[in-house]
């Protein structure tokens, strides 16, 4: 046993260097860890950003407001800014290059109002264009307030009181406390962290074995008396390795990255420290090396490393779409989602991040699931070496 714990230390030195002096992986792991951190903030921070400022513009897109001046007065008083839409604002909006709902009054609005008429108010815009349809409900709650102010004044003018016709009254209470807020506002960064091991550990597992088939490297390297077990274990270490390298710089690189928050309600609702860090790395380090013997695995039946990543796409697939079931599970977690790699580490880090503990029941199915693959792969590739007649 030791003298192949010491093959395969050999192996692993020799391979993880042969990864990291390759620029492919360098610059893989720039990319996908050191700087995804910050990128993604700066972009989510702009996103929020850009909401809150047209939350805080209060702009309404009238068309034709000059028949109107008794809804002009009530929505200047709410602090709102009137705007006359452009005659092309259907246009506009399906376009979407219009971010606003246009407001479309009747002409004979104001004698409606004078008779105590109903008159229909036309809201304008397009469920594709998401910027002028999130707006839609700003500007419903807007004329909602108008009408019962117009209502109200009528029922006084005629010597009712209105509290008769209101007999209830419905007061909102959200059960979500800031963390668990902040988790669905973040909860795209667990995917993010996800896709960078993956991806990370795709170029070096790819190179250790198609690669170097291709280059003629392996066959010397088979040459040696050492087991082949041995060879395996060393490649998958450097492989492993590197995937779980990227786990502890990307989940890393969200803490410098919160510096350049633009949003201060994004960075008040951010709350990822070394605790959360740590947590999503003990989380990826058994998928960073399950995904490593399951990649390599599936390369060394291929001939050329152009052919080993059309071979993989289909485990990288796998491990995209597997935490995409969250979004169509309108039921919450369910047991079985620990169970299925990828979607096991994409819900604890969602847990992670809306402060919930994580309690053994939770860690050891993913962490036995992962296991099992890698020593599944591995006896595979050990097999397929021990075996297979390489041409």
């Amino acid at each position: 046993m030791s003298a192949l714990l010491r093959s395969a230390w050999t192996v692993f030195r020799k391979e993880l260097v042969d990864a990291l002096r390759d620029r492919r992986t360098l610059l893989t792991v720039l990319l996908s860890s050191v700087a995804m951190g910050p990128l993604v903030l700066v972009l989510l921070s702009v996103l929020v950003s850009s909401l809150e400022e047209r939350a805080e513009a209060r702009e309404l897109l009238v068309h034709d407001i000059a028949a109107a001046p008794t809804l002009r007065n009530y929505v200047e008083r709410q602090a709102w800014t009137l705007r006359e839409a452009p005659a092309d604002y259907e246009a506009q909006l399906r376009a979407r290059t219009l971010g606003d709902p246009v407001l479309v009054l009747p002409a004979d609005f104001e004698q409606k109002l004078l008779r105590g008429e109903p008159a229909v108010l036309e809201l304008v815009s397009s469920s594709a264009n998401t910027r002028a349809a999130t707006g839609s409900a700003r500007v419903q709650r807007l004329v909602q307030g108008f009408v019962q102010e117009q209502g109200t004044l009528r029922l006084a003018l005629r010597g009712v009181a209105p509290q008769l016709l209101q007999v209830a009254r419905i007061e909102e209470r959200d059960l979500a406390d800031p963390a668990a807020r902040a988790a669905q506002l973040l909860g795209m960064l667990p995917l993010f962290v996800l896709m960078a091991v993956v991806y990370g550990a795709l170029n070096a597992a790819l190179d250790t074995t198609a690669g170097e088939r291709e280059r003629g490297s392996l066959e010397p390297l088979l040459c040696n008396p050492a087991a082949r077990t041995a060879l395996v274990l060393g490649k998958w270490g450097a492989v492993a390795a590197v995937g779980m390298m990227i786990a502890v710089l990307s989940a890393a690189s969200f803490l410098p990255g919160q510096w350049l928050l633009r949003s201060d309600t994004l960075a008040v609702m951010f709350r990822y420290g070394p605790a959360e860090a740590l947590a999503f790395v003990v989380l990826l380090l058994p998928l960073a090396a399950a995904l490593a013997a399951l990649l390599m695995a599936v390369a060394i039946r291929c001939r050329s490393f152009k052919e080993a990543q059309a071979n993989t796409t289909v485990v990288v697939l796998a491990v995209t779409l597997a935490p995409l079931v969250t979004l169509f599970n309108q039921g919450g977690e369910a047991p079985w989602h620990v169970w299925v790699p990828a979607l096991a580490q994409v819900t604890l880090m969602g847990r992670v991040l809306r402060g919930e503990a994580l309690d053994a029941a939770a860690l050891l199915p993913p962490v036995l699931v992962c296991a099992l693959i890698s020593a599944l792969a591995i006896a595979y590739v050990a097999r397929t070496l021990r075996t297979a007649a390489l041409k």
